[in-house]
């Protein structure tokens, strides 16, 4: 017996080291597109197609490593070796909170997608903003969850797991020198829109209202208006969410409107913008946005996105009752510096 088992463990150790290529399949539920995209930087991309039920299937040959998978909306990690065979699956109304891996080799990418869950609470979003010695007891804090996390993990890839390893053991200087450079630029940001402050701020006319009619600048007159420039596919946008809600709930009874205006115009929905407006429309109710939610007229091209030289996002502009502006680069909701600007206004 002992012969037979050597025998067909022998097979098997054989039939793996022939199977040059991942076999990858799975079924998403909700599905945001018809492809999965995957990717590793520009060393490798490939489009799988899902079918009408949400089920798909392909191989892929891979160098050994770290990959994006895209579904059109948004994306995770996985880890792919020449062998293994996976199956995914994913409810896209739940994206992070449900994607797994089964079959051979998912190990490590069960790892990927459970440590980006837990990523998304496990740095403050003011994390940035805090005072030098606060934030690196804030960062010791976190390196010894990440490294927790790691030693209670099982079977993964020898790769992986140096690389993480390597990875945790520079973590508070790489994290430490990151944010020495975000003070940096915070500077020279401070310095670059210090023309705007005290002058008229850029106009925004007729930007569709998500309940209804439309909104301009100039209706807002008499209060402070804080403006928070987004879009539903960006990540960090929407980690300030409930930050946002918070501030607004604190200073509902003041003089200030807080305004989200949407720079969706097809990112994420193959440039379609129409399919882009309805993502938007979606995304204010099953987030429960408060404020004013608003759509810019020509995405990034508006003469309120180009006039106050926004190029990326998330970005917060703070105006004036007379409609000029504070602080065209505002303090952003999770800061305590926000709270602290509104209280020095008396707002």
């Amino acid at each position: 017996m002992l012969m037979v088992a050597s025998i067909f463990s022998c097979k098997s150790e054989k039939q793996e080291e022939l199977k040059d290529y991942v076999t990858l399949s799975g079924k998403i539920t909700d599905m945001n597109s018809d492809s999965l995209y995957v990717y590793q930087g520009r060393n490798f991309s490939k489009t799988i197609k899902v079918n009408d039920d949400g089920t798909f299937s392909d191989t892929l040959k891979v160098e050994t490593g770290v990959y994006g998978i895209y579904d059109g909306n948004e994306s995770s990690s996985m880890y792919l070796k020449n062998g293994y065979d996976i199956t995914m699956t994913l409810d896209t109304k739940q994206f992070d909170e449900t994607i797994s891996y089964a079959g051979y080799g998912s190990e490590s990418s069960n790892y990927l997608a459970k440590k980006a869950l837990m990523e998304e609470t496990l740095y403050p979003p003011s994390l940035f903003d805090m005072e030098e010695d606060d934030f690196k007891a804030e960062t010791s804090k976190i390196h010894s969850k990440l490294v927790s996390f790691l030693n209670n993990a099982k079977d993964l890839d020898s790769t992986l797991l140096s690389n993480e390893t390597k990875s945790f053991e520079s973590f508070q200087a790489d994290i430490l020198k990151s944010y020495q450079g975000y003070k940096e630029q915070s500077e020279a940001r401070a310095a670059k829109f210090a023309k705007f402050i005290g002058n008229p701020s850029p106009n925004f006319e007729n930007f569709e209202n998500h309940k209804g009619g439309t909104t301009s600048l100039a209706d807002l007159k008499g209060k402070y208006v804080y403006v928070d420039v987004w879009a539903t596919w960006c990540g960090p946008c929407i980690r300030e969410i409930p930050s946002l809600k918070a501030v607004e709930k604190d200073y509902h009874d003041k003089n200030i409107e807080f305004v989200s205006i949407s720079v969706d115009d097809g990112r994420g929905f193959k440039g379609d913008a129409d399919a882009a407006k309805e993502g938007w429309k979606k995304m204010v109710i099953e987030k429960e946005l408060g404020g004013t939610q608003l759509l810019s007229d020509k995405g990034w091209k508006s003469d309120f996105v180009q006039g106050f030289e926004i190029n990326g996002i998330p970005r917060f502009i703070l105006i004036d009752p007379s409609g000029n502006v504070v602080n065209a680069d505002a303090p952003r909701p999770s800061s305590p510096k926000l709270r602290a600007l509104f209280d020095s206004l008396k707002i």
